[in-house]
């Protein structure tokens, strides 16, 4: 097998896949790169057994047909090396080694048989629908984050997708904080709950572009694949129910804070570095149009306090928050202001943007408090 391609085309797709490798596989054939040809394409493919992404290229020239496993590490740290040029790849069919041809140089690698690379799972009784890339991506963004990483509750280390007939909802919790993010403008052919791991989410959220390209996302019991541009990704689904997520949502949220969220995000930020290393807790105390923000480590005598004006609405209030789950929360919100919605500070506490950036969402995020330690 012979094939001639751009140097940097060929680094680009691999990069964009080389996400999937993992440093820790049981298969010695998961270092590699899956290299499959088949009349004038290349497929390159690399796997973790949970997940695997493929590429499609068009080589220059192909001469041949059939697969090749090439060192990954390897390979990709050559290409890095190289200026833009066209690189010749001399595949011996029989002991599956390398040989790449460059303007200034020979460099020979072993390989391995590509039939020995593991098979992508067939799905069967699928369900299909179509997103826009700039919407998903934007969706795992703001989700993702909130996902738990306890081996023991594995249902809270993905994110939730519950597929509707009219909607679609993202959810996010690790029993702490809790995001929902809900989508009008997507809808499924039939209902449905899958929940995805972290990295293929992780993997798809760096390489989707924000424009207006359609996903086709294709699901079962087990599996779901995404298939964009040139690109595919298939993963295994996290088996398991997902807790009852609504029931920890407070209804009845009568006092109701508005304020600059970048003030807040900036102030959360220096009195933190105040706080208890353990608890990491600051303390919001708003009466009228105030808001202090205090923290205090009492072990080293760390203290700090803010004041911040803002709108509110309800009774007088002091509640505590971990100060990284705000910290977090304020980063993934969008908007100028944001609204923050009490009951009691034994209640958790709701972050809603102040005012929507996007018609078609409906996003809240959720903390617990912490006891105050008066």
């Amino acid at each position: 097998m012979k094939f001639i391609v751009s140097s940097s085309a060929l680094l680009k797709q691999l990069q964009g896949i080389s996400g999937v490798l993992s440093n820790s596989n049981t298969l010695p054939i998961l270092d590699h790169f899956l290299f499959k040809f088949e009349g004038d394409s290349l497929e390159l493919s690399a796997s973790d057994l949970e997940t695997t992404m493929t590429s499609t290229l068009t080589p220059e020239k192909v001469d041949g047909e059939g697969s090749v496993a090439i060192p990954a590490r390897l390979l990709l740290d050559t290409l890095k090396t190289f200026p833009e040029q066209p690189l010749n790849f001399d595949i011996d069919d029989k002991t599956f080694g390398i040989e790449i041809s460059s303007d200034s140089g020979k460099y020979k690698l072993a390989g391995q048989n590509g039939q020995e690379f593991p098979k992508l799972p067939e799905l069967e009784d699928t369900s299909t629908m179509d997103i826009e890339a700039g919407v998903l991506q934007g969706a795992i963004h703001k989700t993702l984050f909130a996902a738990g990483n306890d081996e023991l509750r594995p249902v809270m280390s993905g994110v939730l997708f519950e597929l509707g007939e009219s909607d679609l909802t993202f959810v996010a919790t690790d029993a702490h904080k809790l995001v929902k993010c809900k989508r009008s403008d997507t809808k499924s052919s039939k209902a449905a709950s899958i929940i995805i791991p972290k990295k293929p989410l992780n993997l798809l959220k760096g390489i989707l572009s924000t424009n207006d390209e359609k996903v086709t996302v294709t699901y079962n019991n087990t599996n779901v694949h995404f298939a964009f541009d040139n690109m595919t990704l298939i993963c295994r689904l996290i088996e398991g129910k997902y807790p009852n997520y609504d029931a920890v949502i407070p209804k009845e949220n009568p006092n109701k804070l508005t304020i600059d969220r970048q003030s807040l995000l900036n102030s959360i930020k220096r009195v933190s570095v105040f706080s208890n290393k353990t608890t990491h807790q600051v303390r919001l105390k708003v009466a009228g149009s105030e808001l202090n923000i205090s923290a205090e480590d009492l072990d080293f005598q760390n203290e700090a306090k803010e004041r911040l004006t803002c709108q509110y609405e309800g009774e007088d209030m002091e509640i505590g928050f971990n100060s990284r789950f705000l910290l977090e929360m304020l980063q993934n919100l969008q908007t100028d202001n944001v609204n923050i919605e009490m009951s009691a500070p034994n209640r958790a506490g709701i972050l809603l943007p102040s005012e929507a950036d996007d018609k078609d969402e409906d996003l809240l995020m959720l903390v617990m408090p912490v006891m105050l330690n008066n």
